[in-house]
């Protein structure tokens, strides 16, 4: 049976080392140092009545599913964004702002002159609404909690009882859902 101060050397010691190979993989340090913490938080919530030596190569693993869910992550999100910057002007002038802000003032916001453009932003909001509103209850439970609430797998999962697996599948049938409903209407990535 392995100590709390045992776990709390183990930690200490990979932490250099892993924040190092985490940086040059995300090339990002702020990220990097949460991946790392995330990392450890798991391994200490999970895995702390390991045996010691179990310890290493447990926490190799789960520094190395961390990061990779970190690139899904980015991944999705950069995907996100440029699925929806066709919904945001690009005005010198005005300051797009993010998607959910937009949502929030669209009803309230007045242009002279300019409201075809405005109409159509509602009209494509409608619809992206509309589409996320026919996707099957876990699928949309599941995307709506890691892209739009920016829940990690672990705490989706939780929220939803299941497994990270399937919050990943569900997400990534969600994606596929919305990408190919979207595009039938003539919305091209």
């Amino acid at each position: 049976m392995s100590t709390e101060q045992e776990l709390n050397d183990f930690l200490k010691g990979v932490e250099r080392r892993a924040f190092k190979r985490t940086t040059y993989a995300v090339r990002d340090e702020d990220a990097a140092l949460d991946i790392v913490q995330e990392a450890m938080i798991r391994l200490a919530e999970k895995y702390a009545d390991r045996p010691a030596e179990e310890w290493p190569l447990l926490f190799q693993r789960i520094l190395s599913n961390a990061t990779m869910d970190w690139f899904r992550r980015r991944k999705t999100r950069e995907a996100l964004v440029q699925n929806f910057s066709s919904l945001q002007t690009h005005d010198e002038d005005e300051d797009a702002g993010d998607l959910l802000e937009f949502l929030d003032g669209a009803d309230n916001t007045h242009q002279d002159g300019a409201g075809e453009p405005l109409l159509l932003r509602k009209q494509t909001l409608a619809l992206l609404e509309e589409e996320i509103s026919r996707l099957p209850e876990r699928q949309r439970e599941a995307f709506l909690l890691r892209y739009w609430e920016e829940l990690d797998v672990n705490e989706t999962a939780e929220l939803m009882g299941c497994s990270q697996g399937s919050v990943k599948t569900h997400c990534s049938r969600a994606v596929q859902a919305l990408a190919k409903a979207l595009k039938s209407r003539g919305f091209a990535p």
